[in-house]
C-alpha cells in the first residue's frame, strides 16, 4: 500500500480494525504521531526557560509570569472539549492532527512580532495559540497511541511515544540556556533568538502538516473502538451507559487536572527554587539543571516503560505517582544540593503518570472512546490554574520551596486515583481487561483432543 497518496478527509463511522493490525504494521502510523510527541516536548521545555527569563528580561513578578502557563494550558480544554474534538468525531485523527499542526505553525509565527515588539502580552496571546494547536495534537494522539494495535499494549505504546516527547523537553531548555541567554546575558537582546527559534519551529510544523495530508494511516472511529470494547470488556462492560454515566472517566479527568497541574507548576517554576535554594546559581545555570531534570523525566518514561512488560502499568502507576509525593514534600524544607536533587528525583517519578492515566481512563469505553479522551486531555487545564496558585505562594512567602507544598496536595488529590484502579473492583476489571482470554473455539478443540488421547490410552491398557 501506498504511503503518501491524496486522499479524503472524511472517514464515516465504518469499521477499519484499527487494533488488529499487527506492530509491523502500525510502525508507519505510529512513528508519524510519535514525531508530534517530540515537538510538544519541545515547546513545553522551551516554555518552562521562557517563564524564568522574562521575570528578568521583562522585569515582571512570579504571578505574572505564570501567564505564560496559563495562556498554554487554558487551551487545551477549549480544544479538547470543543474544535478538536468536534473533528476527531465527525472527519478523524488525520484531519485533527493537521489542524493542530497548522495552529501550531500559526502561534509560532507570532512569537516574531512579540519579540519586536517586547511585548509580554503578545507573547501570552501566541502561546495560547501554540496551547491550541498541541491540544487538538494531544487529543488526537494519545487515544490514537491506545487504540491503534493490539490492545494489551495500549499502555506501553503511549508511555513509550511519551518518552520521546520527553526528549524533547530536555532539549528545550538546553537550547534555551544556550542559544536566547547565554551569549547575550539576561537583556531585550536575547529575545532576537526566540524569533529565530520559533520561526524554524513554524516552517517545520507547516511541512508536517503537508506530510500528514498526503500519509494514508489508519483511522479509529467509533465502530472499531464500540467493536474492541465488546470484544475485550464482555463481562465488565457498561459501553451501553450514556457517556454522562462513565464516572471513572471523570475521576481519570481530574487525576489529570491535578497531577498536570503540579507537574506544570514544579517544572515552571524549577529554576526559581533552583536559584532561591543553592547559593551562587543564576538563571543560566538553573536551566542546565532543568535540562537534567528533564533528562531524568524521560530516563523515567523509558524504565517505566520496560518495567511495564513485566508489571501491570497500574501497579507502576501507583507506586510512581506515591514516590513522586513523598520527593516533593521533601523539596519543601531542603536546601542547596539536597533540595535540588528531591526535585530531579520527582521528576524521575513524575514520567509515567500522564500517558498511563489516559491509557487506563480511555479503556474500555468503546464508542465514547473520542469523547473521554477529550475530557482526560483537557484535564491539562490544571497546567493553568495551579502554577499562578504556587506563584502566589511564593511572592507571599518569599520563597518558591514553601510554595513546593501546593503541588504536593493536588499530588495527594491525583493519587485518588492510583488507588482507584489497584484496590477498587470496578475499576480493575476494567483496566485489566484486554481481551487475551483464549477463545472458546481453541479450548474446546482443546477437550476433544484430550478426550481422544484418554480414550486411546484406556485401549492400550485394556
Amino acid at each position: 500500500m501506498a504511503r503518501f497518496q491524496r486522499h479524503s478527509l472524511k472517514v464515516g463511522n465504518r469499521v477499519t480494525k484499527a487494533a488488529d493490525l499487527t506492530i509491523r504494521e502500525t510502525l508507519f502510523p505510529l512513528f508519524l504521531v510519535t514525531i508530534l510527541y517530540f515537538l510538544w516536548g519541545f515547546a513545553y521545555g522551551l516554555l518552562d526557560t521562557l517563564n524564568k527569563h522574562f521575570q528578568n528580561v521583562l522585569g515582571i513578578t512570579r504571578t505574572r509570569s505564570s501567564g505564560l502557563q496559563a495562556a498554554y494550558f487554558g487551551a487545551y480544554p477549549l480544544a479538547a472539549l470543543g474544535y478538536a474534538n468536534w473533528v476527531l468525531r465527525h472527519y478523524g485523527y488525520r484531519a485533527t492532527f493537521i489542524m493542530g499542526l497548522i495552529l501550531y505553525g500559526i502561534g509560532a509565527f507570532m512569537m516574531w512580532p512579540a519579540a519586536l515588539k517586547q511585548s509580554f502580552g503578545g507573547f501570552c496571546g501566541a502561546t495560547f495559540i501554540i496551547g491550541s494547536g498541541l491540544g487538538c495534537l494531544e487529543t488526537a494522539a494519545n487515544p490514537y497511541m491506545a487504540v491503534t494495535g493490539p490492545p494489551k499494549y495500549a499502555e506501553l505504546r503511549i508511555n513509550l511515544a511519551q518518552a520521546i516527547q520527553a526528549i524533547g523537553t530536555v532539549v528545550g531548555p538546553v537550547l534555551g540556556s544556550y542559544v536566547f541567554f547565554n551569549d547575550t546575558g539576561e537583556n531585550v537582546d536575547a529575545l532576537k533568538g526566540v524569533q529565530w527559534v520559533y520561526l524554524a519551529i513554524g516552517c517545520f510544523v507547516f511541512l508536517l502538516a503537508i506530510v500528514f495530508y498526503f500519509s494514508v494511516i489508519p483511522e479509529v472511529t467509533d465502530a472499531d473502538m464500540e467493536m474492541q470494547a465488546e470484544n475485550t470488556h464482555t463481562e465488565s462492560s457498561d459501553n451501553e451507559k450514556p457517556f454522562w454515566q462513565q464516572y471513572r472517566v471523570f475521576h481519570a479527568a481530574w487525576a489529570q487536572f491535578c497531577y498536570t497541574g503540579a507537574q506544570v507548576a514544579i517544572a515552571g517554576y524549577f529554576i526559581n527554587y533552583v536559584t532561591e535554594v543553592r547559593p551562587n546559581t543564576s538563571s543560566a545555570l538553573g536551566a542546565k539543571f532543568l535540562a537534567g531534570a528533564q533528562g531524568c523525566f524521560a530516563a523515567g518514561r523509558f524504565s517505566g516503560t520496560a518495567l511495564m512488560k513485566v508489571i501491570k502499568p497500574r501497579i507502576i502507576f501507583l507506586v510512581y505517582l506515591t514516590a513522586v509525593i513523598a520527593f516533593c514534600a521533601a523539596s519543601i524544607r531542603t536546601t542547596g544540593n539536597t533540595g535540588l536533587s528531591m526535585l530531579m528525583v520527582t521528576l524521575f517519578f513524575e514520567s509515567v503518570c500522564f500517558p498511563t492515566i489516559v491509557a487506563l481512563g480511555i479503556r474500555g469505553v468503546g464508542r465514547h472512546t473520542k469523547r473521554a479522551s477529550g475530557w482526560i486531555v483537557s484535564g491539562v487545564v490544571g497546567g493553568a490554574c495551579i502554577p499562578p496558585i504556587l506563584a502566589r505562594a511564593a511572592d507571599n512567602h518569599n520563597s518558591t520551596a514553601f510554595a513546593m507544598l501546593v503541588p504536593t496536595m493536588f499530588f495527594v488529590s491525583a493519587l485518588t486515583y492510583a488507588i482507584a484502579v489497584n484496590f477498587v473492583p470496578s475499576y480493575v476489571r476494567r483496566v485489566d481487561a484486554t481481551g487475551d482470554k483464549p477463545k472458546e473455539s481453541d479450548s474446546s478443540v482443546e477437550s476433544v483432543v484430550d478426550e481422544k488421547v484418554a480414550d486411546e490410552r484406556k485401549e492400550i491398557v485394556q
